[in-house]
């Protein structure tokens, strides 16, 4: 069964978090250069997407039963690594949201492979409060992955324009 939710979520510290609705610890002065690159972190129990904007910004998050095709038609950014809920339950939320209030997704235990998309990273105004950047994290059951770029999105690419 497909689950498809829409959020929107106040990116403060240009970071928006998933994670398992258990004690863990997101150690942000571990994040490499790469992760920054990638614009994406995955940290085991939770991935930590970097948005474009420090203001409210659209997520969808999608819970498939398998894996979805690739679709490269429209997203600017994609990255697939794999995230694992040991409660069956993945919260949702800003960085600095107050967490017994953010929501969460229940899903059963165990490890899901993630897709990060994000598109309209080229549509922000020049003091980056206003864009029509949006961000995708598709979630399916699978065994863990290592982080694999699909497509960076590069500034200077006019051909990573959809």
């Amino acid at each position: 069964m497909t689950l498809v939710t829409d959020f929107t979520l106040f990116a403060d510290y240009f970071s928006l978090y998933l994670l398992d609705d258990a004690e863990i610890e997101i150690a942000p002065e571990r994040w490499t250069t790469d992760d920054m690159l990638r614009k994406c972190v995955f940290g085991g129990d939770y991935l930590v997407v970097c948005t474009a904007r420090n203001m409210d910004v659209p997520l969808r998050v999608e819970v498939l039963p398998e894996a979805p095709p690739l679709d490269l038609t429209g997203w600017q950014h994609i990255v697939d690594g794999a995230i694992k809920t040991e409660t069956g339950q993945l919260i949702i939320m800003g960085c600095t949201d107050y967490e017994p209030d953010a929501a969460r997704l229940k899903l059963a235990p165990g490890t899901y492979r993630a897709r990060i998309s994000m598109t309209g990273l080229d549509s922000l105004s020049e003091d980056h409060l206003e864009g029509e950047d949006r961000y995708r994290i598709q979630l399916w059951p699978g065994p863990w992955q290592e982080v694999r770029a699909r497509r960076l999105y590069d500034p200077e690419d006019s051909a990573d324009a959809p």
